[in-house]
């Protein structure tokens, strides 16, 4: 069985220091846990656009740097939420996840950056490709908010193997119901455990959703929050997927000729 942890919280407005230590705070709670993740773009909020630029940092940065030590202290995992990236004149929303001595084990662009009422396409660059790693937890498979609305990248990332979903966000309550309908189904079509942490509070007048949640493979809710802060802790059994899989076949009824090249 395994033990993870999904941290739901909120900005400290135009206070990244303090959103660093109130980060740590929160994980440093979290020593019973073998997964940790953090929400998108946390250290600044989402809708802080006008601080996309002048706050992001390279891989190497504070807030990396902050979550490798923390990922030794606690003896975990750590999926690291998504902060803005700097790269060779580029700015990219990154995830990274992290072992438990600290070392990077993939890096995540996210695909699918969101322009409705967002400046994120226009300040980012869009990642490229999928990315699934294989872990001591299991075959793993990353996502960022938006990317939830469309199916053929998770899809990709079980054709790769995954059996767990971590997804980091930063969805707004405004459209509550498609985040728990998307967590839900993204996790029941694949038959694949989900693991999402979202914002909760408010940034630059935008409230989040919060409602973080772990789903099992057959896209019922094992635990979730509602929009406060706190941290979503359960034990997932990772043979519930092959069980799944097993049980009801859906995935290897897939027709060859509508699979993507």
């Amino acid at each position: 069985m395994m033990k993870v942890a999904s941290i739901q919280f909120s900005v400290v407005e135009n206070n990244k220091n303090a959103t660093l230590k109130k980060a740590k705070a929160a994980i440093e709670q979290c020593h019973d846990a073998d997964l940790v993740i953090l929400p998108e773009i946390w250290n600044i909020g989402f809708m802080s656009f006008d601080r996309y630029i002048k706050e992001a940092e390279k891989i190497d940065g504070p807030t990396i740097t902050m979550l490798q030590g923390l990922a030794q202290h606690i003896d975990a995992y750590i999926h690291t939420g998504s902060f803005i990236e700097k790269e060779n004149g580029h700015y990219y929303n990154t995830s990274l996840l992290l072992s438990p001595q600290g070392d990077i084990l993939t890096t995540y662009r996210k695909i699918h950056l969101f322009g409705y009422k967002s400046r994120e396409t226009e300040l980012l660059t869009p990642g490229k490709s999928p990315v699934t790693v294989k872990t001591p937890l299991g075959i793993i498979g990353m996502a960022t908010c938006f990317d939830l609305r469309f199916p053929e990248l998770f899809r990709k990332m079980v054709d790769n193997g995954t059996q767990i979903f971590l997804v980091t966000s930063a969805w707004p309550h405004l459209r509550l119901e498609p985040w728990i309908m998307f967590n839900k189904v993204r996790a029941l079509e694949n038959q694949c455990f989900l693991i999402s942490a979202n914002s909760s509070g408010i940034n630059n007048k935008v409230q989040f959703a919060g409602h973080s949640m772990l789903v099992d493979p057959w896209g019922s809710v094992i635990a979730s929050a509602k929009d406060e802060e706190t941290i979503v802790k359960s034990r997932i059994d990772l043979n519930k997927v092959q069980e799944a899989r097993t049980t009801f076949p859906a995935l290897a009824e897939r027709k060859d000729f509508l699979k993507s090249k």
